[in-house]
């Protein structure tokens, strides 16, 4: 009967956390739509959301995905994945949006 208890304690504290975990990615969502609403300078706003994407992204895959508690290995083939990833989306998009820039009007 104790394992079973153990079992109900462990699923709770595993709910708290990912309902802690979803909370802050809602929070962080809500502030990049904040930003997105404000005038702030292109160059900064797009390096705020990157980074902010890159947080999101980060949670999600160590608590939805499951990946904090995998081996070393499995990281160690994701993360350079990830940075590919977001490099590439750099190389292509930043160049797009400061591209857009230009045909904003004021």
């Amino acid at each position: 009967m104790s394992t079973h208890a153990s079992d109900a304690t462990h699923r709770g504290a595993s709910n708290a956390l990912i309902t802690t975990v979803w909370l802050i990615l809602l929070v962080l969502t809500l502030v990049e739509v904040f930003l997105a609403y404000e005038r702030v300078p292109v160059n900064i706003m797009l390096t705020v959301l990157m980074g902010l994407s890159i947080i999101k992204a980060a949670l999600i895959m160590a608590y939805f995905m499951h990946l904090r508690f995998e081996r070393l290995g499995l990281f160690l083939t994701l993360v350079p994945a990830m940075v590919f990833c977001i490099c590439m989306m750099m190389v292509v998009f930043f160049p797009d949006s400061l591209h857009l820039l230009y045909f904003r009007t004021h």
